[in-house]
C-alpha cells in the first residue's frame, strides 16, 4: 500500500492496478473522484477502453452503489455493457474494475479496505494541495477546457448548418422537417450548455470556496481563543479553477498556522477578494509584529511558485503583520512544447532534463538514486506522453520548451 499511495497522484490508478491484479484480475481500472477537479478520472488499462469511459457513465454507476459498499453487476462503460466490480468509499470516491471473467467480486471486505486507504490518500493530497498536485491539475484543466471549446465550436457549426438546411422553405414533408428541426435545436442547446456544465463541475464560486475555508479554519481559532474576522469575496465573482481554489485554501491555512504561532496574538483578519484576473488573499493581525517570516515564506513558496502567485509580507514592530498573496486565475500562455511537457509528472521531467543533457540510463539512475529499470520505465512513459519514438526527439522538445539540462553528479 505504501507503493500505491507514495508517488504522483496522476499515476495512482496504474500503481493500484499493479497491486490488485493478482487477487482481482482485471482488464482495466478507474478511480472516479470529484475532489480532483482537473482530472476526476484516473485510469489504467487499454486506451481503447479507458479513454472512452465517460464521466456520465461513472456517475450513473455510482448512483447504484451505496457508500461503504461493493457490487458486481453489468454497467455501461466506454459505450458498451460490461461486467464490472465497483467499490464506493464513504468519501464518495468510486473504484471500478473490469474483470477478465464475468464472476462475483471476491474478497469484498479486503478490496474495500484497500480502496479506503487509497481514497483517504487522494483526499489528503487534494486538501494539502501540494505543488505537484496543483501543477498536474492545472495542466489537466487547461487541456480539458481547450478540448471542450474546440469540440463545442465544431458541433455548433455542424448543428447550425443542419438547422439552416432543415429550415429551408424548399424542403418537402413539413412534419419531418419540423421534427428534425426540433431535434437539431435541442442538440444545439445541449452542446452549448456542455461547456457550462463542465465548468460548473470543475470550478468553484469564490464565495463558496471561502466558506469552505471558513469552516475548516474556525475550529482551530476557536480552540486557541483567537478572535477572527472573515471577509468573504463577492458572491457573483468569477468562478475559480479547481486548482486555484484548493491552492488558495492551502496557502491561507498555512499562513494562519504561522500567524497563530506568535505569542499574545491579537485579532486576526482573513480576507479574499477576486476579480476577472486574480484572487487575492490577505491575512493580517493586530499583534506585536513578531511573525516568523522565514517559516511563513517556507510554508508558502512551493504552492505559490506552482500557481505563479506573488507574495508580499509586511511586519512592523508594535503594529502587527500582514501577508498578501495574488494568484492569477488563468494559466500562462505556453508554447506547444511547454504544453506537451505539462503532461509529464515531476520524475519524468527530471529524467527528461538528464536526457536533454545527453546522459544514458545508467548515469541517470546514479544521479537520481533509482534503479536503471525504473529509468527505462520513466523514459518509455515520457516518450509515450510526448508522442515521439526516440530520446533525441524527446530531448528536442525539452530544449525548445526551455527545460534546462542537468548534468550528472559526477560532472558537478
Amino acid at each position: 500500500m505504501r507503493d500505491v499511495v507514495d508517488g504522483p497522484l496522476v499515476e495512482i490508478a496504474a500503481r493500484l492496478s499493479r497491486c490488485l491484479t493478482e487477487r482481482w484480475p482485471h482488464l482495466a481500472l478507474v478511480i472516479f473522484t470529484r475532489e480532483c477537479s482537473g482530472r476526476p478520472r484516473k485510469v489504467a488499462g487499454p486506451a481503447e477502453i479507458v479513454d472512452r469511459i465517460a464521466i456520465a457513465e461513472l456517475e450513473d454507476l455510482k448512483a447504484t452503489v451505496e457508500p461503504d459498499s461493493c457490487c458486481a453487476d453489468e454497467a455501461v462503460m466506454a459505450g458498451a455493457r460490461r461486467w464490472v466490480w465497483a467499490v464506493r468509499d464513504r468519501s464518495d470516491t468510486l473504484l471500478v474494475l473490469m474483470p477478465r471473467k464475468c464472476e462475483p467480486l471476491p474478497h469484498r471486505g479486503e478490496l474495500a479496505a484497500i480502496f479506503a486507504m487509497v481514497a483517504t490518500s487522494i483526499s489528503q493530497q487534494v486538501a494539502q494541495a501540494s505543488p505537484d498536485y496543483l501543477a498536474e491539475s492545472r495542466a489537466a484543466s487547461t487541456a480539458r477546457a481547450r478540448a471542450i471549446s474546440e469540440l463545442t465550436a465544431a458541433h455548433e457549426a455542424v448543428l447550425a448548418g443542419l438547422l439552416v438546411t432543415l429550415r429551408a422553405p424548399g424542403l418537402d414533408d413539413g412534419r419531418s422537417r419540423a421534427a428534425a428541426t426540433s431535434a437539431a435545436s435541442e442538440a444545439l442547446i445541449a452542446v452549448r450548455s456542455g461547456e457550462a456544465v463542465d465548468r460548473a463541475l470543475s470550478e468553484e464560486p469564490p464565495a463558496a470556496a471561502f466558506e469552505r475555508l471558513h469552516r475548516e479554519i474556525e475550529p482551530l481559532l476557536h480552540r486557541r481563543a483567537i478572535p477572527a474576522e472573515f471577509a468573504a469575496p463577492h458572491v457573483d465573482g468569477r468562478r475559480l479553477p479547481g486548482e486555484v481554489a484548493h491552492g488558495a485554501r492551502a496557502l491561507t491555512q498555512s499562513a494562519v498556522l504561522v500567524f497563530t504561532a506568535q505569542p499574545d496574538l491579537g485579532r486576526l483578519r482573513i480576507a479574499w477578494t477576486s476579480d476577472s484576473e486574480r484572487l487575492v488573499i490577505d491575512v493580517r493581525d493586530g499583534g506585536a509584529g513578531q511573525l516568523d517570516t522565514a517559516a511563513l515564506t517556507q510554508s508558502l513558496e512551493g504552492r505559490a511558485r506552482t500557481l505563479r502567485a506573488e507574495i508580499d509580507v509586511e511586519v512592523v514592530a508594535g503594529w502587527g503583520s500582514r501577508v498578501h498573496v495574488r494568484i492569477p486565475l488563468d494559466p500562462p500562455v505556453t508554447t506547444v512544447e511547454q504544453a506537451e511537457l505539462a503532461s509529464l509528472n515531476r520524475r519524468e521531467r527530471e529524467v527528461l532534463a538528464r536526457v536533454v543533457a545527453g546522459l544514458r540510463n545508467r548515469a541517470i539512475a546514479d544521479d537520481l538514486g533509482i534503479a536503471e529499470s525504473t529509468v527505462k520505465f520513466h523514459v518509455a512513459g515520457l516518450l509515450k506522453k510526448l508522442a515521439v519514438s526516440s530520446r533525441g526527439e524527446a530531448a528536442a522538445i525539452g530544449i525548445r520548451a526551455g527545460l534546462p539540462p542537468i548534468v550528472d553528479s559526477a560532472q558537478r
